[in-house]
């Protein structure tokens, strides 16, 4: 069976790799959305050293990294379970012998690969001629940032998954996708860094998984918190993937007795 997934995961990236105008494009779409963010957050600072608890320098590695991490994390499978559970295609895939959650994440998971290889990577190379910024200076802290990084890839591509499941009860749910998916950019500190927040907003967004996806990985990688404070953070992404899993399953269950109603 993890072969069956592995092979999954290869066919979603070499699907990617064919289209190359997508290729180039997103590459110079990642590139400039780091740039206009380096010259808003350098407008921002002025003359001031530090802002949120960031640095000059550190404030330009998040940026960089933030929209590297998007890369990596970001899929749209929830619309693409939208779509089979439209079309009827989805009645197909609950019948074969694997698990339709498990096919979409790893589906999810050779999109992010992708991504970062062809996407992210170049963007920040392209950028790093321009704009200096600090890479992590141990294997710590790039171990720290990899793992916070798959969490927040499972965190993300478990979202989508619960709002693709919601497909199954509405049958047309565009609106909340597209308004999940700008709640997720704005919450999980890709437009703003969460310690820019007010206090009362921040200690709000403790208690949502949002933060974990993007600000976590993020501000691991700039090394403006302790180690200590590293692995709480990471603590607290891998408590967030299992209690997400509990509405997954719910939701799983019953939309496979909702299907055979649809169907019947």
């Amino acid at each position: 069976m993890g072969k069956l997934y592995l092979e999954l995961i290869r066919i979603r990236f070499l699907t990617l790799l064919a289209y190359r105008v997508n290729y180039y494009s997103g590459i110079i779409i990642y590139a400039i959305n780091i740039g206009a963010y380096y010259f808003l957050w350098g407008a921002i600072y002025g003359g001031q050293q530090q802002l949120g608890g960031l640095s000059v320098e550190q404030m330009t590695a998040y940026v960089a990294i933030a929209w590297m991490s998007r890369a990596f994390y970001f899929n749209n499978i929830d619309m693409e379970m939208a779509q089979e559970v439209r079309e009827g295609k989805v009645a197909i895939e609950m019948i074969r012998p694997y698990n339709y959650l498990s096919v979409k994440t790893a589906q999810a998971f050779g999109e992010g690969i992708f991504r970062m290889l062809f996407f992210a990577a170049p963007g920040i190379f392209l950028i790093s001629l321009f704009i200096p910024f600090q890479f992590p200076s141990t294997p710590e802290a790039w171990g720290m940032y990899l793992l916070s990084l798959m969490f927040a890839f499972v965190i993300n591509t478990q979202l989508n998954l619960l709002t693709g499941l919601v497909t199954f009860f509405l049958f047309r749910n565009d609106g909340m996708m597209r308004a999940k998916r700008v709640v997720v950019d704005l919450l999980s500190g890709l437009v703003l860094p969460i310690s820019f927040f007010p206090g009362w907003a921040q200690t709000l967004m403790g208690y949502l998984p949002f933060q974990a996806i993007n600000y976590y990985p993020s501000v691991i990688f700039t090394g403006a918190i302790p180690v200590s404070r590293a692995w709480q953070m990471i603590g607290f992404q891998a408590i967030w993937v299992a209690v997400i899993l509990i509405p997954i399953f719910v939701l799983w269950r019953r939309a496979q007795t909702k299907l055979v109603v649809q169907g019947g």
